[in-house]
């Protein structure tokens, strides 16, 4: 516990910290995001305002996590290392995509293209380096790696190859959705936090049960997730309305990945939907408002992604953030319990090991 605390608090203390000294650098810099044309009109004033903050948050949960292995007893685990590596190339790829964005002027940066084969790189090398170097499960799950078992149609080993493809997918639908969110001061990370605490409480959770999840680096996820939460929070000092600092690619890809590594690699890729749900419903109001343009050529929400159709519909700014924020909280609490009541359900829980 007192891991995740240290963790938690210096990654907080880091961003909070560097993200005031990053928007001074970045103001003498002149380095400021550039306001798409076709957003809500309200969002023009925010042109100039610095971005790139997400280094702040990466840099915030590097430090958290390495120095919360100071601790007796907590020790530096394949597992965790990959998530944060994970966590870590998807931002550099977000902050290349950002500097270049800054660079031309305009709010445009890697093409699709590239950007895609960036993330794609960074997951599948992910991918890969967990199924060969640890004991991940590869079995599709919902709350532990054996929530199937007793299934016949639900019960899925995807083997080592399946399980590489199926976490590509998982971490680009992950970085994309965050990405999607990242629309207005504060959405993202404040959304963030929830699912970071949610996956901390997994974690440790799954490292005083071992016999029930066998996941093989609980306790070292569950620090990347403190680590992670504090990073957001420190940096959503400077980023609540209104935003002295925007996050950028750099913040939402980073923040996309490690909701992803972590869901993979504590067994609840199921459950991830449901931790993740306001990034979900941002992402799907994308799909439909594209498909029913190009099928029916009409449009469905006034503007997608769905935050910014509240806007036009007249909400005040800090209405919808705060609202938001409300429903990823209860998706959180909705998962938590949704965990524990499948724990509840064992036939025989066994004795938790000794401090």
């Amino acid at each position: 516990m007192i891991a995740l605390l240290m963790a938690g608090g210096l990654s907080l203390a880091v961003s909070l910290v560097g993200t005031r000294y990053l928007i001074v650098w970045l103001q003498k810099h002149r380095i400021g995001q550039h306001i798409r044309e076709e957003g809500p009109e309200g969002h023009q004033v925010k042109a100039g305002t610095p971005t790139m903050g997400g280094i702040a948050i990466v840099a915030g949960a590097v430090v958290g996590y390495t120095v919360a292995h100071l601790r007796s007893r907590v020790v530096f685990t394949r597992s965790g290392i990959f998530v944060l590596a994970l966590v870590v190339g998807a931002g550099l790829v977000g902050f290349l995509d950002d500097w270049l964005g800054i660079t031309r002027e305009r709010n445009l940066g890697l093409n699709k293209r590239a950007k895609v084969l960036g993330l794609l790189f960074v997951a599948g090398a992910f991918g890969i380096a967990t199924v060969t170097l640890t004991k991940n499960h590869t079995q599709l799950s919902f709350t532990r790696y054996s929530s199937f078992d007793s299934s016949a149609l639900l019960s899925i080993d995807f083997g080592k190859v399946g399980w590489v493809l199926l976490s590509v997918v998982v971490i680009m639908a992950c970085t994309n959705a965050v990405n999607l969110t990242d629309g207005l001061d504060g959405l993202a990370a404040g959304s963030s936090i929830f699912s970071f605490a949610c996956f901390t409480i997994i974690g440790f959770w799954a490292f005083r049960n071992p016999g029930v999840y066998g996941v093989e680096h609980a306790l070292d996820l569950a620090v990347v997730a403190a680590a992670m939460l504090g990073g957001c929070a420190g940096f959503l000092w400077w980023n609540a309305h209104p935003a002295k600092i925007f996050m950028g690619d750099t913040g939402s890809l980073a923040i996309g990945a490690a909701l992803a590594g972590l869901a993979l690699t504590l067994n609840t890729i199921l459950l991830l939907p449901i931790i993740g749900a306001l990034f979900v419903v941002e992402a799907v109001s994308v799909i439909i408002q594209v498909f029913s343009f190009r099928v029916f050529g009409r449009r469905v929400f006034r503007m997608a992604p769905i935050h910014h159709h509240y806007e036009l519909r007249g909400w005040p700014e800090t209405t919808v953030i705060v609202r938001f924020w409300m429903i990823a909280g209860l998706a959180t609490a909705l998962a938590l319990g949704m965990f524990y009541a499948d724990f509840t359900t064992l036939p025989a829980l066994p004795a938790l090991p000794k401090p």
